[in-house]
């Protein structure tokens, strides 16, 4: 069993790639690190495998739920793998979070952006007007309503 330490608030366990294989032909170890060693050096534990060319990502879905669960952090690529996965929705239910799905995501994204779109339409909108109220020139008719009700308010 690992510890994971935090140092002034910095967590020192990554969940992070270390590259194998051959020149243009990249194959990764996904491993539980040290953050302070070098990104092929030594690792806490082997977590799965990524083969970029085929797409083909492997986990040890309960060994990376439970170094997730001590603090360890995910490196972007790492994440995006995790998520692709589901694996960190299965982090997110251990955890007690409230799980999302992408389509709820993208449907609360596409609201947010027709309101705040209407939003800005009507205050442009106003902006307009009000722009136009400050330079359109008074009509005989504007300029004679207003004489007549100066007369009447003098009167």
């Amino acid at each position: 069993m690992y510890i994971i330490i935090l140092m002034e608030g910095i967590t020192l366990v990554k969940i992070r790639l270390t590259r194998l294989g051959k020149h243009k032909n990249p194959f990764y170890r996904i491993v539980a690190t040290d953050s302070r060693n070098k990104r092929d050096g030594g690792y806490l534990a082997l977590l799965g495998t990524y083969e970029p060319f085929s797409g083909k990502v492997n986990f040890k879905s309960e060994e990376v739920v439970s170094f997730l669960l001590k603090g360890a952090q995910p490196s972007e690529t790492v994440l995006n793998l995790l998520k692709a996965k589901g694996v960190w929705n299965t982090f997110l239910a251990a955890k007690g979070e409230k799980v999302v799905s992408k389509e709820t995501k993208t449907a609360d994204k596409k609201k947010k952006r027709v309101t705040s779109n209407k939003k800005a339409a009507s205050a442009k909108r106003q902006t307009r007007k009000a722009n136009l109220a400050k330079h359109v020139k008074p009509t005989k008719k504007a300029d004679e309503q207003t004489a007549a009700e100066a007369t009447t308010e003098n009167k």
